[in-house]
């Protein structure tokens, strides 16, 4: 069967459709919201807890590094999902690559373990 761009058609009428739908309810919305403004309105609000201190503390690099790194190595787990159930039809060269991607990905560990990016202080 060949692609052509007659089969995307209904595609692209489902996402106009789509996006017209949110952008008119978002319009109809702030259009018939209420409108009401206070000062206790517009403070802010954490779990019934008051506030107090300003808001803007400043956070270690090492915890914005670890959770980029988290991601990182969470998004190899997708790329080992079609390896897996695709195993046996990859055959030998997809082992091999399969291999070479975890080599890869473990000498990008090492080199941040040796950098110590994750030991916290």
């Amino acid at each position: 069967m060949e692609a052509s761009q007659a089969n995307y058609i209904p595609v692209i009428i489902q996402a106009v459709f789509a996006a017209g739908f949110v952008a008119t309810m978002l319009g109809l919305s702030h259009i018939t919201g209420p409108r009401r403004k206070s000062a206790i309105k517009d403070e802010n609000f954490e779990c019934g807890i008051k506030s107090y201190g300003n808001a803007r503390i400043p956070f270690s690099v090492k915890y914005f590094l670890v959770a980029i790194l988290f991601v990182l190595f969470d998004v190899e787990v997708i790329f080992l999902y079609p390896w897996a159930v695709n195993f046996r039809a990859l055959g030998i060269i997809g082992l091999y690559k399969m291999f070479l991607f975890m080599g890869l990905l473990l000498i990008g560990f090492f080199y941040i373990m040796k950098k110590g990016a994750l030991d916290w202080e």
